[in-house]
């Protein structure tokens, strides 16, 4: 069986809906092969990681793919200069010490590459 890796990027608020979206179809056009998903958001896009209800339409998709085994990553230098404290982050966000430095080695561990 084919497995797959793909790595999503993602660094404004506006374009969650479309890469939310994009990951849910991405799923669903991969039945019978093994496909490992991660969203990595850095620079604004952290935003879009906290638990609070101006994100609610963000969070119960999040959740959903996160239970069908999608990684969401949070890049730590991000959070500190937008002053966003851990603790305020949805519980199954994982959260790396660079976010760019997460990408690169990503892709060179073989995941494509997805910037909506």
């Amino acid at each position: 069986m084919l497995s797959y890796k793909v790595i999503f990027h993602i660094d404004e608020m506006t374009p969650w809906k479309l890469l939310l979206g994009n990951v849910r179809n991405l799923l669903n056009g991969f039945i019978e092969e093994t496909i490992d998903v991660i969203v990595l958001a850095n620079s604004q896009a952290v935003h879009g990681y906290l638990n609070q209800e101006t994100n609610d339409t963000y969070i119960i998709e999040m959740k959903e793919l996160s239970s069908n085994g999608v990684s969401f990553v949070a890049c730590n230098n991000s959070l500190k200069a937008n002053q966003i404290n851990n603790e305020d982050l949805l519980e199954f966000v994982k959260i790396v010490p660079s976010g760019v430095v997460f990408l690169v080695k990503k892709q060179s561990e073989g995941y494509a590459y997805i910037k909506p």
